[in-house]
């Protein structure tokens, strides 16, 4: 391991939490290195095509983690700059207030947090305008107080989803548009102008954009922050472990290994691991020393515990008149988030997803085997196809957790049945309203392709919760800021620190903290 300059921070990962510090960081004139143990993500036509991303999966991880049962399964993760938001859907939800505070649910209680929603405010404002979220404040009757309208209006409905709207407000619901981050300009009716970077196009969800429309993290933050002379990026560099200095108190060296095996060593004031819930809870582990036996930031035991990933069901549900919508992903609805009139507990959200195609649907048709009429061809429909994402929360079980094999493979212990019932219900909700909606009765298909193939542990684009912060060292691994309790240079900045899930889409909760810890730290650095 040859020498490498001193950094004034390093950080590791470059998705929602990394990329976005790393924007924050870059204008203080701080000397900034970013590791990333992918590449770019390469430009190319199979970013769109459904067989290649869904069936394939050609850009997942060549890799498998372990169950509790010690069977191998491949988890959906992908390791390029930007993370995991090269892929996502870009639904840029806040939390409600409530998920803050302590919830019951049917199934156990979610935890309160150590900071308020009136803390992370500001920063979901500060997000929503740099991630160039489209949406409306004040649609959502049940989320929290906003003190900037979004900066750019919501993605208009196309007919389909404009009359799904109007028959679910006919029935007394409150549908709104979902707030999603795309780089779009819309003319009066709602198409891509001809100087929008977005298309308005059916690859949104699940897929890289090949025209950079989508709000990822390299195209929001990672590049942006690379502009300034004092931020450098090394990629293909996996770090493998993060050592202490004699005292144990301050992390002395990142140890990363390259594509052709060999070692390099990195040092920072400050080290920020931002690698997703799942590998940064396996990166401290596998950093146990003598002063830190069970694993770096590990003196309360809960690194690797408390995993969550959500409780989620993609359903395609089949309309009676086709569906030409090409944007499908503009419509949300949250009436059952924290309740209903016939069930005390949570039952979560209901969202759209992306539109499913041929090739989605061929590559169901095993699983759908008998659940379909014959008489309608797989292309009819996905004509015909309208596809949502139901969301309800999973709760923190200490036994959910990360472990560390010897050899560095990555075991995943996960209750699958843990708080199920509240989806099982807002599952109901949906099925009991299809004759209303335009749809066919009963036909509420699983797309469990967009579910890693129906295996819910392999599901992790939602993961979270491995690295709790709270006040009290005995119960987390972090303060409120986000630093190890137990070392005084050592932050995680990614989905891990939820002490809970929430039932929406994580990423502007990281997005958001990755600018309130980013305040922090520039006060720290001075």
């Amino acid at each position: 391991m040859g020498d490498s300059p001193h950094y004034d921070v390093v950080i590791i990962g470059t998705g929602a939490g990394g990329g976005t510090l790393a924007h924050r960081l870059a204008p203080t004139g701080k000397r900034v290195l970013i590791l990333e143990r992918g590449d770019y993500l390469p430009r190319e036509r199979d970013n769109w095509d459904s067989t290649a991303v869904f069936v394939k999966g050609k850009y997942r991880a060549p890799e498998f983690w372990l169950d509790k049962h010690g069977e191998q399964f491949p988890p959906e993760v992908n390791y390029y700059v930007g993370g995991n938001t090269k892929f996502y859907g870009a639904a840029l939800f806040r939390l409600r207030p409530e998920d803050f505070g302590e919830l019951r649910h049917h199934g156990g209680l979610s935890p309160a947090w150590p900071i308020r929603y009136e803390d992370m405010e500001p920063y979901y404002t500060e997000a929503e305008h740099l991630y160039k979220v489209h949406g409306r404040h004040g649609e959502d009757p049940w989320e929290g107080p906003y003190s900037a309208q979004y900066a750019y209006p919501p993605v208009e409905h196309e007919p389909r989803i404009q009359q799904l709207s109007d028959d679910l407000e006919k029935r007394g619901l409150h549908p709104f548009h979902l707030p999603i981050g795309v780089d779009l300009s819309q003319d009066e009716n709602g198409r891509a102008t001809r100087s929008s970077v977005c298309i308005r196009c059916d690859r949104v969800d699940g897929f890289p954009c090949l025209v950079r429309g989508k709000s990822d993290a390299q195209v929001i933050c990672v590049e942006p922050a690379l502009r300034h002379p004092n931020v450098e990026m090394i990629t293909n560099a996996r770090v493998v472990r993060l050592e202490t200095d004699p005292t144990g108190r301050s992390v002395s060296a990142v140890v990363t290994r390259g594509e052709d095996g060999s070692l390099a060593s990195y040092t920072g004031d400050i080290v920020v691991v931002a690698c997703g819930a799942v590998n940064s809870a396996a990166l401290l582990l596998a950093s146990a020393d003598d002063r830190h036996p069970r694993g770096l930031a590990n003196s309360s035991d809960v690194v690797g515990r408390h995993y969550m990933r959500h409780n989620n069901l993609a359903l395609m549900a089949i309309s009676k008149e086709p569906n030409d919508t090409k944007f499908q992903k503009t419509l949300a609805l949250h009436d059952w988030y924290l309740g209903a009139d016939d069930w005390d507990y949570p039952l979560g959200g209901i969202q759209m997803l992306g539109k499913s195609d041929a090739d989605q649907i061929h590559g169901e048709a095993p699983r759908w085997a008998g659940a379909v009429t014959p008489d309608m061809p797989f292309e009819v429909m996905a004509h015909h196809a309208v596809d949502f994402w139901l969301c309800g929360e999973d709760l923190p079980l200490p036994d959910n957790r990360v472990t560390v094999e010897g050899d560095g493979t990555i075991r995943l212990v996960l209750d699958e049945k843990n708080n199920v019932e509240g989806l099982k219900r807002l599952r109901h909700k949906l099925q009991g309203m299809l004759s209303h909606l335009g749809m066919h009765e009963h036909q509420l298909l699983s797309r469990s392709i967009y579910l890693h193939k129906g295996m819910p542990i392999g599901a992790t684009a939602h993961q979270a919760g491995t690295v709790r912060f709270g006040d009290d060292p005995a119960t987390s691994a972090l303060d409120v800021n986000c630093k190890a309790h137990d070392l005084d240079n050592l932050y995680v900045v990614d989905t891990s620190f939820f002490p809970s899930i929430g039932a929406v889409n994580p990423s502007l909760t990281a997005i958001a903290n990755a600018l309130r810890v980013g305040d922090h730290l520039v006060e720290r650095l001075g």
